[in-house]
């Protein structure tokens, strides 16, 4: 299973699964296509938006474990 850490770039989470869009647009990441969040760590993102990272991250997290269920 896919695991999501804060030392990722928001462009490897997506490029694993365009899906996991919708997460980041609704704790207001908005810019999944500029340049920031291709080198831009999912840590990094949250301190930038004053997002609670652990969150954050146990959300994506859920996201994959789910999608691992569906697929099995």
């Amino acid at each position: 299973m896919f695991k999501v850490t804060k030392d990722m770039t928001i462009t490897d989470i997506l490029a694993e699964d365009r899906n996991t869009a919708y997460i980041f647009m609704k704790y207001g990441m908005h810019c999944l296509g500029c340049p920031s969040a291709r080198f831009e760590t999912v840590e990094q993102a949250a301190q930038v938006h004053g997002l609670d990272l652990e969150k954050l991250i146990e959300e994506l997290e859920k996201f994959f474990e789910e999608k691992n269920k569906d697929e099995k």
